[in-house]
Parts: C-alpha cells; structure tokens; sequence
C-alpha cells in the first residue's frame, strides 16, 4: 500500500506538468508547480518508504506554491507598461503589401508580420499597395488604419 500510494502522487504530479505543456501555460504555471510538488512529495514517500510522510510533503509543499509561491511567481510574470504586440503597433506607420478599401480587406506589414487591414471609419479612397499607413486601432484581428503623411515613417516597416 506504501509504495501504490507514493506512485499515484507521482503519477498524478506527471499528469499536471504534463497538462501545463499541452496547454501551453494558460493556467499560469500553476499546473506545472502544484504538479511538481505532488510528484516531489510522491518522491519523497518513496525514499522514506513511509505514504504519510509523502502525502505529507506533497500538502505541504502545494499549500507553500498557493500561500507564497503563486503571489510571488504571478508579480515576477508581470511587466506592467510593456505593450504586448498589438498594443505596440497602434501609431505606427506601416507598409500596405495589399490594397484596403471599403469593400476588401487589405494587408499590411510591420517588421515582418503580416496583419489583415481595413480602413479606419472616414477614409473614403482606397490605400494602394506600397504605401504607408497609420494603425489607428484594432478590433479582433484586423488592423484599422489611414494614410500616412508621406513624411513620416518608422523603423520597423
């Protein structure tokens, strides 16, 4: 009974860091730290041949990640005033590789990527290939954008 017991702590340990990879780390790590307690505390039973002790040290080591190990992972994993990609675009001048009008959505390219573009409310002409926009806004995964000054330009275009 002392060695099943141990066994499925680290077998259930396995499945929660396996679930954090497959899920790509939408829980925020907390499968993979609650997992690899539960498994280090299935270890432990093992070595000490005792499932109490395991079981034990795989509470006591889950209730230390949610008390102090989760707070202090979660504000390490912040970066507040770091624009993600999207917010990072809005401003910036970009090359149309795809005409945007009204009627069709467009393309546009910035540093590489490309982003699906239609005309910001107002603008009534279409914007041809080649030229430089504005991103003023997005709204799922389309860019909405205006004609650039031709003065104006970015570095990542």
């Amino acid at each position: 009974m002392t060695r099943s017991a141990n066994w499925a702590l680290i077998i259930l340990g396995a499945v929660l860091i396996l679930m954090e990879v497959l899920l790509g780390a939408v829980t925020g790590f907390d499968f993979l730290l609650l997992g690899s307690a539960i498994l280090l505390g299935g270890l432990i039973g093992l070595i000490s041949g005792s499932t109490a002790v395991g079981i034990a040290a795989a509470g006591v080591l889950s209730l230390a990640y949610v008390l102090v190990g989760r707070r202090w992972l979660r504000n390490r994993l912040q970066r507040p005033g770091l624009q993600s990609n999207t917010d990072a675009l809005i401003g910036r001048v970009v090359l149309v590789s795809e005409r945007i009008s009204r009627d069709q959505p467009g393309r546009i390219k910035h540093e590489g990527d490309e982003w699906r573009a239609l005309p910001e409310n107002g603008v009534q002409n279409a914007i041809e290939t080649g030229t430089r926009a504005r991103v003023t806004r997005f709204e799922g995964v389309t860019v909405y954008v205006v004609p650039a000054a031709a003065e104006t330009t970015s570095g990542g275009v």
